[in-house]
């Protein structure tokens, strides 16, 4: 089955924006927990299938291999199963239950590496099941093109839509992989050359800022290395969250504005907060809310 033929493609995107008002301006938050897959990961995942796809890489026999902190391994469990591709992934066991429950519903295969290890022993473990098994392929969702191109092609134009005509100021996301930040950064800094683009890190694995890898509780962000899909040439700004800055704006969310939001959405609008105190009146932010609160619901950013 080819990629375009795929029901749950046409379920990717345009996902909606929600104004959150600040005092110089507002944020324009796009919720890319609408997806189908529930986060902004869907799009990479179909970029990167795209780019495989287009490589003669995608068969119906092929194997997939990835390491994931959540988001990117539903992603590709979901088109796993409704293209009849078998798919393995290895996550550190530091990640919510609720992503193996959801790995697990989709009949996806699952690995768990040490914590201690973080993203680094999940990546060396899948590169080890490559080598085991004949014909599979590792996505490489940290330095797959296809990955940036999708956000290039998807998000930053419908971003450009959802401004509706406004200039805007910054754009502000945390860097996992570093393709939401790379491909809407791309679009929109030729769309708007004074834009800063400011990336986002945990404080406490601040790679970025040439500080040394380590824990934090800000899923789905932090890898503990810089990936090769982070073009740095583009970021103007690179601003660290603490976990509690992060937990503490996401259950703040919740609770005064209604949106139902994972962890490293609170801390993207920590740091759109912090960049807007610096801005003119009626400045415009543009962040994006990777995915919704309930894959989060036994970490303590919910838990009771």
């Amino acid at each position: 089955m080819l990629l375009d033929e795929v029901a749950i493609g046409q379920l990717i995107g345009r996902t909606p924006s929600i104004k959150l008002s600040s005092k110089k301006g507002y944020i324009l938050t796009k919720l890319e927990g609408n997806n189908i897959g529930g986060s902004i990961k869907d799009r990479a995942v179909w970029g990167m299938l795209k780019y495989f796809e287009q490589a003669g890489k995608l068969k119906q026999d092929t194997t997939i291999v990835e390491p994931t902190s959540g988001n990117t391994g539903i992603a590709l469990a979901m088109f796993g199963a409704t293209m009849n591709i078998k798919v393995i992934l290895v996550m550190p066991e530091s990640m919510s239950l609720e992503r193996r429950q959801i790995l697990a519903a989709y009949g996806a295969k699952l690995e768990l590496t040490q914590a201690s290890e973080g993203m680094g022993g999940a990546i060396k473990r899948a590169e080890q099941i490559v080598k085991e098994i004949p014909g599979a392929v590792m996505l490489d969702q940290f330095s797959n093109p296809g990955n940036p191109w999708a956000h290039m092609v998807t998000t930053a134009p419908e971003i450009l839509l959802d401004a509706k005509g406004c200039d805007i100021a910054a754009f502000v996301a945390g860097v996992g992989t570093g393709g939401t930040l790379t491909g809407v950064g791309r679009f929109l800094k030729k769309a708007f050359p004074n834009m800063k683009l400011i990336a986002v890190e945990p404080a406490g694995s601040p790679v970025l800022s040439g500080g040394a890898p380590g824990s934090h509780a800000i899923q789905g962000i932090g890898a503990g290395f810089i990936p090769k899909n982070l073009d740095l040439s583009l970021v103007d700004r690179i601003i660290k969250v603490s976990d509690e800055d992060a937990i503490d704006m996401t259950r703040y969310l919740a609770q005064k504005e209604g949106l139902f939001l994972g962890i490293s959405s609170g801390a993207n609008l920590w740091a759109a907060n912090e960049v807007m105190k610096e801005l003119k009146d009626n400045s415009i932010v543009v962040t994006v809310a990777p995915d919704r609160g309930d894959k989060y619901l036994s970490t303590p950013a919910y838990r009771a």
